[in-house]
């Protein structure tokens, strides 16, 4: 596996478990625990966002550069995703986190913090599956590039 293959499985890697921490915490926090429980795991996803915001620009950096000239649907796919899944992120993920911490830790957890909540959980999810679909079908290229090499 190349250096840059490495990193690109490392980051994608990091950025999937991040994200999928970050959901499943809410979600535990939301069900089971107090409002300080919930304002601690709102900073932590806060802070969190300094691993994944550069896991997420390095994975799709790096996977960039590594489909450069493909014409493969895995490849194509994969960068349709990555659009969805970097739109998403910025537009309602990244709002929805600052704002978040901010009403959490200032003991506002309301109808409009848990409709916000509500949205950045269906965003959450919604990344997850589209970086597990990202990871099948980059599996499905390694696979390729594998079959190749053996003939």
């Amino acid at each position: 596996m190349s250096p840059l293959l490495k990193l690109h499985v490392a980051s994608a890697s990091i950025a999937l478990l991040t994200i999928t921490t970050f959901w499943t915490s809410t979600l535990v926090s939301e069900l089971f625990f107090d409002h300080a429980a919930i304002a601690a795991t709102k900073q932590s996803i806060l802070w969190g966002m300094a691993l994944l915001i550069p896991m997420m620009a390095l994975a799709g950096a790096t996977g960039s550069k590594l489909g450069k000239g493909w014409k493969l649907p895995e490849v194509a796919r994969k960068m349709r995703r990555m659009k969805l899944i970097a739109a998403n992120g910025m537009l309602i993920l990244l709002p929805s986190a600052i704002f978040l911490a901010v009403r959490a830790n200032a003991d506002q957890l309301d109808m409009l913090f848990y409709s916000v909540q509500g949205v950045e959980l269906l965003a959450g999810g919604t990344n997850i599956t589209l970086l597990v679909l990202n990871l099948k079908d980059g599996q499905s290229l390694r696979n390729r590039r594998r079959r190749r090499a053996a003939q």
